[in-house]
């Protein structure tokens, strides 16, 4: 199990079998504001569906494939922050995050990103991160910016997005970067 302190509200941590239902709530309260971005929440329409994604978390983290951690303020599931493409040759891999619609914009996703960011680079031995996006998400596209992340390419229709070929932005982040920065 792993659990990432942010602040005195704010915990990033794996989830359990116990979570299954407030994550299912989460995703269902969000669901046209998520729905845009991540395919996945129509795929999720029973708390049966958060369980296995649960159950395939924990699988991958014990492989060493990913690492999935639900975003809690005050105990409350209210998002989820992840590393998936684990390239361990590499030593990279991508991150991907959502947050319910109550709350975005008030500097939560910045703050965990950033810890999240250290967590991969100083205790999983990562070496680059990737942020992956459509262009129309402005608020990834932002946050990306904001931490230091660089453009780093474009692939042309190279993502589907609610049955359309789209655009995929690709950002990148070095760990000699990242410690630039401090």
């Amino acid at each position: 199990m792993v659990s990432i302190h942010v602040n005195e509200n704010i915990q990033l941590r794996s989830y359990t079998a116990k979570d299954a239902q407030p994550l299912f709530d989460a995703v269902s309260y969000s669901r046209q504001h998520l729905h845009p971005w991540l395919d996945w929440v129509d795929k999720t329409t029973k708390p049966e569906h958060s369980l296995q994604f649960i159950q395939q978390s924990i699988h991958q983290l014990n492989t060493q494939e990913g690492l999935t951690l639900g975003i809690f303020y005050d105990e409350k599931i209210i998002g989820g922050i992840g590393m998936h493409q684990w390239e361990h040759n590499l030593k990279r891999a991508q991150v991907g995050y959502w947050i319910t619609k109550e709350y975005e914009g008030k500097g939560i996703m910045s703050v965990c990103l950033e810890k999240f960011a250290d967590f991969l680079f100083y205790k999983t031995g990562l070496n680059k991160l990737e942020i992956h996006f459509v262009p129309a998400n402005k608020r990834s596209a932002k946050l990306a910016e904001r931490l230091g992340f660089k453009v780093e390419g474009v692939i042309r229709q190279g993502f589907i997005r609610n049955g359309m070929p789209e655009d995929l932005v690709i950002t990148g982040l070095l760990k000699s970067e990242w410690q630039a920065r401090s």
